[in-house]
């Protein structure tokens, strides 16, 4: 089957791979991995199979203590370096979730690695390696980016008499859908707000602000960003007032809201690229889900979307200064990031990789080319506002969603502790 090639923003073609700097101790090392491939996390199993096929090669072990990327996760990985637990190998956010392990020294550079390992990531293009907020130096090595996407359960809309929502869907259409949707007894929108609140507030917000505007943190609630991030909550509080979000969001984990998706109780869960696999592993209908466009309001066109290079991997000081775990940590990451072994993770995800990534579009499910076809008609692409505040810094919205969604919590007021807390950090 002829191999199509992909457009930029899939990163092209796949080229030949990196040889991983293979290390063989006598013994063999053990290294303590910390990574977000976890749960319902697509590429779970790919991962599991890379780390076993790298400790048969080199006799090295792997400790695991990957989690579902959620904001207890986050919590954990910052307290784990403050108490002097930190993993050796992480991969983690490279925005400011990172900012209070990188700016006490508790990560290596990749310019310090490359001092002693000179082809370390050398199949990356340097300039899209993302440099840290703390100190504009780059630490983590990129892997795959990602998008996110409202993932539609087609049997729910089919049930309903509503149309899978497209590139000229209105946000007021949209609420007008909802209603149908939970008129005809279903759950409009599958979402945790007590666990991940994070991707309906990324969105909520966009859709006042645009894609040129979206990663400006408010310096005041009352400026541009700041009624921006107001307006987006009351969005945010008023699906939850129309009883347009899982009945339990304010309690449930992701994953339950995620299973009440895939068993045709919910019509839509927005999420990003790394959950296809998840959908893909939780059903024996992959047809029955396809992938849209969050709709727009304002400025914002439902084509205008968010994605990124946000998450790389790190090796810690601690590691860096015992010389058999140094070894090891760099030949780990290496067997993750050689070309052939991107491709295989990413899919129709954006890469660093200079050689790009092949797809064999024929080797896709239904779900992966509805992605594709969507990112083509993408018209603006942004990254995320959260990554530009740190996991304490957000705290007082996103640990207080359910109390401000039920009104207990004024959304101004969070906002203002959101920003008393960023001017404390600032000092």
């Amino acid at each position: 089957m002829k191999k199509k090639l992909i457009s930029a923003i899939l990163c092209g073609m796949m080229a030949a791979t990196m040889i991983p700097v293979g290390v063989m101790a006598d013994e063999g090392v053990t290294l303590n991995v910390t990574t977000t491939f976890a749960g319902n996390e697509s590429n779970v199993e790919l991962y599991q199979n890379t780390i076993k096929a790298w400790e048969d090669e080199t006799g090295n072990k792997v400790e695991d203590a990957s989690a579902t990327s959620d904001e207890t996760f986050k919590a954990r990985v910052i307290s784990d370096f403050e108490t002097g637990a930190e993993p050796d190998v992480l991969f983690f956010f490279n925005g400011n979730d990172a900012n209070p392990f990188v700016e006490a020294g508790k990560v290596v550079s990749i310019e310090d690695i490359r001092a002693e390992y000179p082809e370390y990531a050398a199949n990356m293009k340097d300039d899209m390696i993302p440099a840290s907020p703390a100190d504009g130096v780059q630490y983590a090595v990129p892997f795959y980016g990602y998008w996110e996407g409202l993932y539609c359960n087609k049997t729910v809309l089919e049930a309903a008499g509503v149309e899978i929502p497209g590139a000229d869907t209105t946000w007021e259409a949209f609420l007008e859908d909802c209603q149908k949707i939970k008129d005809a007894g279903y759950t409009p929108i599958a979402t945790s707000l007590a666990k991940e609140p994070h991707y309906w507030f990324e969105f909520a917000i966009y859709n006042h602000d645009s894609a040129k505007t979206h990663t400006i943190v408010p310096e005041a609630v009352d400026d541009e960003a700041g009624a921006a991030w107001q307006a987006g909550l009351a969005d945010i509080k008023d699906l939850y007032e129309k009883g347009f979000l899982s009945e339990n969001t304010n309690t449930a984990t992701a994953d339950e809201v995620f299973q009440s998706f895939l068993e045709d109780k919910a019509a839509f869960y927005l999420d990003g690229s790394w959950k296809m696999g998840g959908i893909k592993e939780g059903t024996d209908n992959i047809d029955n889900f396809t992938v849209t466009y969050v709709p727009g309001n304002g400025d914002r066109k439902s084509t205008d979307i968010i994605g990124g290079l946000s998450s790389g991997w790190y090796i810690s000081s601690k590691c860096w200064e015992d010389e058999a775990k140094r070894d090891a940590a760099v030949s780990l990451i290496e067997s993750f990031i050689n070309d052939e072994t991107v491709s295989k993770f990413a899919g129709t995800a954006t890469t660093a990789l200079k050689n790009g990534v092949e797809i064999d579009e024929s080797n896709l499910t239904n779900l992966e080319k509805d992605a594709l076809a969507m990112l083509k008609d993408t018209t603006g692409i942004t990254g995320a506002a959260q990554d530009l505040v740190t996991q304490d810094e957000r705290a007082p919205i996103f640990d207080n969603m359910p109390q401000i969604v039920e009104g207990q919590t004024e959304i101004e007021e969070a906002l203002e502790e959101v920003l008393e807390i960023i001017a404390e950090n600032e000092e």
